[in-house]
């Protein structure tokens, strides 16, 4: 008689990040704008970012993620099946960056694409790497955020541009049996969302087939804050549920690190204590869609995340895109 297959999931074995070495501090903008360190560091908990260097592309960021993660996982890059690239700040309009990742690591198998969903593009990428594995289309996937948002902002626009930093963050999951419990290494859950009504809020004005340009970043930000709390609660909240968990289940949530005051609100309406919420926006400001597996890799590097904790991240970007995935370290 077969015996029935182990439950599978994509559970996390390797970590790793990569910043652009120039630094800027919250007081370089003043020579250029009507600003504060202050002023900044009131309004979004942000005292540093970090720029790449003229002849960094996002791909460099990627690779040196990549390369972190796998030697975290005492992998080779031809151990991998696939790689998941989440980003809105391509080098080229193609190929992807994951292809580009695959031949800087020297991957000569499998295969890689992109996913764009802006600051929520991790959790995005995440979820289809879940279901890569899950599906056995893959038993190895490298999902990695990388961004360079320096080369879209408008310097003028002090309302955007103080906001914004560049960097890259990387998982590799890896499929494994399990008992199909709450216990269960691995990712247990996620929710995913979006809603194009509310473009306005957060967009790039250009692009290949309207403009011909890249475009610079646009928002409306006390209109996208008052979206932000509620529907980063509400994902979470049924991210949560459809892993049959509850609040007080959750050792770290890890969201997208955009602005203090909206991590701050979320966690008060999920009724989790900020001491028990991975922060890294003072120093890396909001890198998009590698904000949270950087935060997941500076989280875990400094002991806070330890394998068996319930980690929950959540992010909003444009489109509006949203969601929350809920994992077992």
């Amino acid at each position: 008689m077969t015996q029935p297959t182990a439950p599978q999931r994509a559970v996390v074995v390797g970590y790793g990040h990569y910043l652009p070495e120039r630094v800027v501090e919250n007081a370089e903008f003043e020579a250029s704008l009507e600003t504060s360190d202050e002023w900044i560091r009131t309004r979004s908990g942000i005292e540093r970012r970090h720029f790449a260097a003229d002849d960094q592309h996002t791909s460099d960021l990627a690779s040196e993620a990549a390369k972190a993660a796998l030697k975290n996982a005492g992998l080779e890059a031809n151990d991998l099946d696939a790689i998941v690239v989440a980003t809105s700040t391509p080098d080229l309009t193609f190929p992807s960056v994951a292809t580009m990742v695959q031949q800087k690591i020297g991957m000569e198998r499998g295969f890689g694409f992109d996913v764009q969903a802006v600051c929520a593009g991790f959790v995005f990428a995440l979820s289809t790497a879940n279901g890569l594995i899950l599906s056995g289309q893959a038993k190895r996937v490298l999902v990695i955020g990388a961004e360079t948002f320096s080369r879209i902002m408008d310097w003028t626009d002090r309302g955007t541009c103080v906001l914004f930093g560049d960097g890259a963050g990387a998982l590799i999951l890896e499929g494994q049996d399990s008992n199909g419990t709450t216990q269960d290494r691995g990712i247990l859950a996620s929710d995913l969302n979006s809603d194009g009504r509310y473009k306005e809020m957060l967009f790039v004005d250009g692009g290949v087939s309207s403009t011909g340009t890249s475009g610079k970043l646009r928002m409306q930000g006390n209109a996208l804050f008052r979206q932000a709390v509620e529907k980063l609660a509400s994902t979470a909240e049924t991210a949560l549920g459809k892993a049959g968990l509850a609040h007080a289940d959750v050792d770290w949530i890890v969201p997208h690190q955009a602005n203090i005051r909206i991590i701050q609100g979320t966690a008060k309406k999920l009724d989790v204590p900020m001491e028990r919420v991975v922060l890294t926006v003072q120093d890396h400001g909001n890198t998009s869609a590698a904000s949270i597996p950087l935060a997941l890799s500076v989280g875990a590097a400094s002991g806070k995340i330890k394998a068996g904790d319930l980690v929950l991240t959540e992010a909003i970007g444009g489109g509006l895109a949203w969601g929350a995935v809920v994992i077992r370290w």
